[in-house]
């Protein structure tokens, strides 16, 4: 790929690419598990959960595996429980990562459209960007129920294009995770990974990417708006 890259979108994953939401993801799951008496997982552990839905997220603290089904009728009482906790808490130790607000500010300078796609509930995504000062950034924010259909699935993606009136080629996804990355490539943009995020524990320079970014500082200097 050349540098720099011409777009005309940007669009940003939010778990471990805007903010570190794992604090507050792995304390709404202690919370869940107190709640049945249950012990949690580290909060590094619960992190290593992040990137597929909360439903996800809740099978694998209650089952202590990436792809196991827990009882159904725990199941259903546990992600019950951890909505109440980690809507009351949605925002209580998450943080803005390093270089976010600047690089945002520099895609909006150089005219680019900026939208936020994310697999997290709609219910979850707004307060949280309104409370951490990130949501009037964004032209368009899909989370992972507005449509029928989430990443890894185009869809998202594809749905911007259409509002943003581009092509996909046009777009570049910054992301952090599997899920990102195999969206990007299944819509035909490009994608960027930082490498600070929730990959499950693995290194994103492992993943069909165009780049690795430190920030999102970073990867606004190799990007120019598209004629």
């Amino acid at each position: 790929m050349n540098f720099p890259l011409k777009i005309k979108a940007v669009v940003l994953d939010l778990d471990g690419t805007l903010i570190d939401t794992a604090p507050d993801l792995a304390y709404a799951a202690e919370l869940m598990m107190a709640d049945f008496g249950l012990p949690s997982p580290s909060p590094e552990t619960v992190a290593s959960y992040i990137g597929n839905g909360v439903s996800r997220l809740v099978k694998r603290v209650l089952t202590g595996d990436m792809d196991a089904e827990p009882d159904a009728a725990l199941f259903e009482q546990a992600i019950a429980a951890y909505q109440k906790h980690y809507g009351a808490n949605v925002s209580r130790h998450s943080r803005v990562f390093s270089g976010v607000v600047e690089g945002l500010d520099a895609f909006k300078a150089m005219g680019l459209h900026v939208a936020c796609i994310t697999n997290k509930a709609e219910a979850f995504t707004h307060p949280l960007l309104k409370d951490i000062g990130l949501f009037d950034y964004f032209e368009l924010i899909l989370s992972g129920d507005t449509l029928p259909k989430r990443k890894p699935d185009p869809l998202p993606l594809l749905h911007a294009c259409e509002v943003f009136k581009i092509k996909p080629a046009e777009l570049l996804l910054i992301g952090d995770s599997l899920n990102d990355t195999q969206a990007a490539r299944a819509a035909g943009s490009a994608v960027f990974c930082v490498p600070y995020g929730y990959n499950r524990g693995r290194p994103v320079a492992e993943l069909d990417l165009d780049a690795v970014v430190p920030s999102l500082v970073e990867a606004a200097r190799m990007v120019v708006k598209a004629a």
